[in-house]
């Protein structure tokens, strides 16, 4: 049975790295003495230790300890003995690229659907999905696929931005781009706002935190869905 939190963002203002979501780490790693971490996006560019190092510190406020996979030689055989694993954000495309290049995409999707608890954030979100198509980022790598891990039935677009009133930007806003996206594809699409998270637990999604998401599907207007648990 799975057991995931799908974070839009890992930090909010004003708030330390992982903080707002700690009473809920807390639970949901409740069994866990070590957690497993993915360092592959590399946020700023930033080193795999360096990265690693940020995770540890936060998760050392609730007794538990981090270790990357990066030290470890055999990374299939350290996703499949972990207690519990958390992705961190940063370059999606990159992520993807490393999860296909250590050829753990399929081990991870087993282990988490077998209920080793995950904890996703930003790029680690977006993985969650159906595929990559959604992200952000920029294409700074070309993945062997877009082909994600399909924990959850459509996909996700992290740090959900609303269009500013009164704001003179003319660039594209999210649902802009989001609409392109459905001219091409049929997967449904959740734009998740920073400081919400969705809850997995089995096939039941909720959303928790302090913002409604924003539901995007193919021929349709886009929808808000409250807090609460959600089907698409």
């Amino acid at each position: 049975m799975k057991k995931m939190i799908i974070a839009s963002t890992s930090t909010i203002y004003g708030g330390s790295y992982l903080e707002y979501l700690l009473p809920t780490l807390k639970s949901l790693f409740s069994d866990v003495k070590t957690i497993l971490f993915i360092p592959y996006a590399r946020p700023s560019g930033i080193s795999y230790d360096a990265y690693t190092n940020i995770a540890k510190e936060a998760f050392q406020k609730i007794g538990i300890e981090i270790e990357g996979i990066h030290g470890y030689k055999n990374p299939i055989e350290a996703i499949q003995n972990a207690e519990g694993i958390f992705t961190g954000g940063g370059n999606t495309f990159e992520l993807v690229n490393q999860l296909y290049k250590n050829d753990i995409l399929e081990t991870l999707k087993k282990v988490l659907e077998n209920g080793t608890p995950y904890l996703g954030t930003s790029a680690g979100s977006n993985i969650c999905g159906v595929n990559m198509k959604n992200t952000n980022d920029m294409p700074i790598v070309y993945p062997p696929s877009f082909k994600t891990l399909g924990c959850i039935p459509f996909n996700i677009n992290a740090h959900y931005l609303d269009p500013i009133e009164g704001t003179k930007h003319m660039g594209e806003t999210r649902e802009t781009r989001i609409k392109e996206f459905h001219v091409f594809n049929e997967t449904a699409v959740l734009g998740l706002r920073e400081g919400s998270w969705l809850e997995v637990i089995g096939e039941t999604i909720t959303l928790k935190g302090n913002y409604t998401a924003r539901l995007f599907e193919k021929d349709k207007k886009p929808v808000e869905l409250g807090i609460g648990e959600i089907s698409i």
